[in-house]
């Protein structure tokens, strides 16, 4: 098995969090919008700065997305596929997308389920085709920004802000066991009993019910993770780079971060 190597130095830190004071949002993302102006409207008009969207049932025409690559450039660790450009429009089945700011304009990092794959939605060309109804969790103390990161020369999400709030926006680094890195910033943080919301990548992929992927590029979201006593149970849906979809439970200690891990930890601790 050949994992990741990525072409900068190791960040000290392999986890970097910060409070959040996690509030509901719902609303309509109107037709004729793009996806990223119409969320970034929905975080203004409930003052928020950052958070997480779903976008189940929406649907755009036109639809654009990428799947994970293999990178040709020498320096990465793993890219992008061509965008994808589906004829007509597409209903999202169930998307997850953290949201935040790049170049000082509201921005967001989505993967989702739609047809018969899966992907990256490109969100500033992906057009709202009707009117939709979304939720999501908004912070108006804390939020994603998109920078660049020296380990993998990405420019990736990374937590910022914060304030008093009770719940987290949080990253974890490569080559961290997911579940484990989850418990063990949760601990951090005194938080024992918590709904993960988030996406992210992990380099080869091993289910709790024996099945995996074998592949160093993917792009996942979590699907209805939890935290109960302290203990991470993380379901995720999960594409590579062939378009094969994969839905199964982490296995605990097998599944290190690729690039990143973006996190939305809503505390529900009794």
């Amino acid at each position: 098995m050949t994992r990741m190597i990525h072409p900068g130095p190791r960040g000290a830190a392999r986890a970097v969090a910060v409070p959040a004071s996690l509030r509901p949002i719902a609303g309509v993302l109107p037709a004729g919008q793009t996806v990223m102006d119409a969320v970034g409207d929905l975080f203004a008009a409930h003052g928020c700065k950052g958070g997480v969207v779903w976008l189940d049932g929406v649907t755009c025409d036109p639809m654009r997305f990428v799947l994970p690559a293999p990178s040709t450039d020498g320096i990465h660790a793993a890219w992008y596929s061509d965008t994808h450009a589906p004829d007509g429009p597409v209903r999202i089945a169930r998307a997850s997308a953290t949201v935040g700011w790049k170049n000082g304009a509201p921005f967001l990092h989505c993967h989702g389920t739609w047809g018969e794959t899966m992907g990256h939605l490109l969100p500033l060309d992906s057009v709202l085709a009707a009117d939709a109804d979304v939720t999501g969790l908004g912070a108006p103390d804390a939020w994603f920004e998109a920078l660049p990161d020296a380990e993998t020369a990405f420019t990736l999400f990374t937590p910022q802000g914060g304030g008093t709030g009770t719940g987290l926006l949080a990253r974890i680094l490569p080559g961290e066991d997911v579940v484990t890195a989850i418990e063990t910033l949760c601990a951090r943080h005194g938080v024992t009993h918590a709904r993960l919301h988030g996406v992210g990548s992990i380099d080869h992929i091993r289910f709790a019910e024996g099945h995996r992927m074998d592949c160093h590029a993917t792009e996942l979201r979590l699907d209805g993770a939890t935290l109960d006593q302290g203990r991470a149970t993380v379901p995720i849906e999960v594409v590579d780079i062939a378009g094969t979809i994969m839905r199964g439970t982490l296995e605990r200690g097998a599944n290190p971060v690729g690039v990143t891990l973006e996190l939305v930890i809503e505390r529900t601790d009794p």
